[in-house]
């Protein structure tokens, strides 16, 4: 099965999660480690390039080079927007968050940039969150049929943008309204648009009954793979999500996927082992 692994940013640094700390690791530096370590691209959270004074179109095409010059694609820029506000206001200013990540991704020359449903983070805890099978209730005031229609307006807006500008979007199943596949499948129905696909977030439907069943939801429209590793145990909390790769790989050679695994280490370990070790774990389950 012919597949091409990226690694994630977030995988070389957890923004102090992790035992690598919060020290700077630059983008470029991750870049290198990409090559070093023989994968194909590398996905890029706005953060990094915040941090690293890279979130520029003039900027983002001076890393398109580097990354070229070694080998590496750039294949997504993950946005961290939320559509789910409650004034025309704060949703104007998430769209147009939405859209300057677009612009730094075209110039990079990344194909895509992860979108998000939004949450109205009315859950503080992680574990209440994912004991409520990823979803959390409305604010005050408000319905969740109001929060769906804010990001199927937004993302309608956000998914022209982006294919004006060669952009798919690739809406992840990141809690919140995306928290189970009928969620995420609600907003991504509702935008309609073939400038709005699916990312697979592999480690975010072990708290539904059967993940898997959710995962094949995304197969019709799947632009790209997260596979989440966790060399060391989970970081977030107990227990780690047994993630069956051999049984996915054999899903998704059902339907002739090509395109990218990307690494997300969520591991304990540190990421100069957690991430060669899942990259192991993909290239062999993924093995022809």
């Amino acid at each position: 099965m012919s597949i091409k692994i990226a690694i994630s940013s977030y995988s070389f640094h957890r923004f102090g999660g992790g035992p690598e700390g919060n020290d700077p690791l630059t983008v470029e530096h991750m870049i290198d480690r990409c090559a070093d370590l023989g994968a194909d691209g590398i996905e890029v959270h706005w953060e990094h390039l915040v941090r690293d004074g890279k979130a520029t179109p003039e900027a983002a095409r001076e890393l398109h080079q580097f990354a070229a010059l070694r080998g590496i694609t750039p294949v997504t820029v993950a946005a961290s927007h939320n559509p789910v506000q409650t004034t025309p206001e704060r949703r104007f200013e998430e769209l147009d968050k939405l859209k300057g990540v677009i612009d730094v991704a075209s110039a990079m020359g990344a194909p895509f940039v992860r979108a998000l449903g939004g949450r109205w983070n009315t859950t503080k805890s992680f574990g209440e969150l994912w004991n409520n099978l990823g979803e959390e209730p409305a604010a005050d005031g408000y319905t969740l049929d109001q929060s769906y229609e804010w990001a199927i307006e937004a993302l309608k807006s956000g998914a022209e943008y982006a294919g004006e500008r060669g952009v798919t979007l690739v809406l992840e199943n990141h809690w919140g309204l995306t928290g189970t596949a009928a969620g995420t499948a609600r907003i991504h129905d509702g935008v309609n648009s073939p400038w709005l696909k699916y990312v697979l977030d592999t480690g975010n439907f072990f708290q539904m009954p059967d993940p898997y069943a959710e995962m094949e939801n995304f197969f019709p429209d799947l632009a790209i793979l997260h596979a989440k590793v966790y060399l060391g145990g989970w970081l977030i909390q107990e227990p780690t999500p047994d993630i069956d790769y051999a049984r996915i790989a054999a899903m998704l050679r059902e339907i002739d996927y090509t395109g990218y695994v990307s690494i997300e280490f969520e591991g304990k370990a540190h990421p100069n082992e957690g991430i060669p070790d899942g990259i192991l774990v993909i290239r062999t389950a993924f093995r022809d």
